[in-house]
């Protein structure tokens, strides 16, 4: 074999072996006639795993505990819809009298799920992870929470995500998940510090006021996903899951209710002008 011949043949071996690596993932292996999710042939997941123990072991690499699996599952639950006033559910409405059917009505509802609308369990989490390391280990999480709550409000924070609701006086979601959370941590399943923390900050919210900042349910899931282990930015990961079943279901409705072209409002009520009166234009030799 020719020097040249070996050369070229070791330069093919490179490419190949640099296209195999345009892509990596521990997800999934995939061959002809069989699938592995993390290393599972899918024929033991299906029929064994419940939908929220899927996305765990999507997610986080390994099949969770019942408990992980119980408090995720009642996670989810809580978060998947809020109504048609809320913007998420009203686009995936107005979109489906637009015609493009549910793929687009979801994936325009699904695209306003950002950091105002939809991303304050994220940063409420943020905010919890915070304080669990201002505290540390065996830390007063009672003076952490205050001390994050001050350094935030001089930084300029006004609305603290995950506490008070424009709708609700108390978001009844909210007691429930800390509900569970406790009970979880009464029988070892979880630690509760992040409960713990959520109620801290709760504490310090409310410190002299008249009335209390309750916890919502972005407050209420951030403490679930907190528990979990959950990095920030899963935490609006799987509330967007969440979400998108109420997506799917009011898209679904709405295109059995028929409309057409329908609005953010209805026709008798009108939006509010608030340019120039009725002019007219110049004549031509006034204009310059």
């Amino acid at each position: 074999m020719s020097e040249q011949h070996s050369a070229g043949e070791q330069a093919a071996e490179r490419q190949l072996a640099e296209a195999k690596q345009w892509w990596t993932t521990s997800i999934i292996d995939i061959h002809p006639g069989e699938i592995a999710v993390r290393g599972y042939p899918i024929e033991e997941l299906i029929g064994e795993l419940t939908f929220p123990e899927m996305i765990w072991l999507m997610l986080m690499g390994e099949v969770p505990s019942r408990p992980q699996a119980k408090l995720l599952e009642a996670a989810l639950v809580s978060s998947v819809d809020h109504g048609p006033q809320a913007p998420s559910i009203a686009i995936a409405r107005m979109a489906a009298t637009c015609g493009p059917g549910l793929n687009g009505s979801m994936a325009s509802a699904i695209n306003v799920l950002d950091d105002v609308h939809g991303g304050a369990g994220q940063q409420c989490m943020e905010i919890y992870y915070e304080v669990d390391a201002e505290a540390g280990p065996g830390g007063d999480l009672a003076a952490a929470a205050a001390t994050v709550v001050a350094r935030r409000k001089a930084a300029g924070l006004k609305y603290f995500p995950g506490f008070g609701h424009r709708f609700h006086p108390l978001d009844p979601r909210a007691p429930r998940l800390l509900q569970l959370v406790t009970e979880a941590a009464g029988r070892g399943e979880t630690s509760g510090r992040f409960a713990t923390i959520g109620t801290a900050v709760e504490d310090a919210l409310s410190a002299g006021r008249p009335r209390r900042i309750p916890m919502n349910i972005d407050g209420a899931t951030a403490v679930v996903y907190c528990e979990l282990g959950l990095p920030s930015e899963l935490g609006r990961g799987v509330f967007i899951l969440s979400r998108s079943v109420g997506i799917l279901a009011h898209a679904w409705e709405q295109t059995q209710q028929g409309g057409r072209i329908k609005g953010p409002q209805a026709k008798l009520l009108n939006y509010t002008y608030d340019g120039p009166g009725r002019r007219h234009l110049p004549d031509t030799d006034h204009r310059g």
